[in-house]
Parts: C-alpha cells; sequence; structure tokens
C-alpha cells in the first residue's frame, strides 16, 4: 500500500477527521497561519531570505 493510500484512508477515518478538524482550527489564526506559510515557503523553495511576506496583512 502506498503512503499516499495511507494517508487518504486515514484522513477518511473518524480520527483523520478530527485531526483534520484541529489542523483547520490551528491554520485559522492569524499567528499560526504565518508560521504555516514560512514552513510552506521553506519547503516550496522560497523560504532563504525570510522577509517577503512581511507586506501582506490585510
Amino acid at each position: 500500500m502506498s503512503l499516499f493510500k495511507k494517508v487518504t484512508d486515514f484522513a477518511k477515518s473518524p480520527q483523520g477527521k478530527k485531526v483534520v478538524d484541529q489542523a483547520k482550527k490551528y491554520a485559522s489564526d492569524p499567528k499560526n497561519k504565518e508560521k504555516i506559510d514560512q514552513v510552506k515557503n521553506k519547503f516550496m523553495g522560497k523560504g532563504g531570505s525570510g522577509g517577503s511576506s512581511s507586506g501582506s496583512s490585510h
């Protein structure tokens, strides 16, 4: 079984739905969203300078 299949099966389970709901609540907090964006940019190859997202406060 592939890793993606395992993740998909988990996300569909009751425990997975609970984790997804918690992640959505965490991500909705502006402070946490900034942290998530920093990690995402690091993994996407944009994280070397670290100051490109500071001007986007709506």
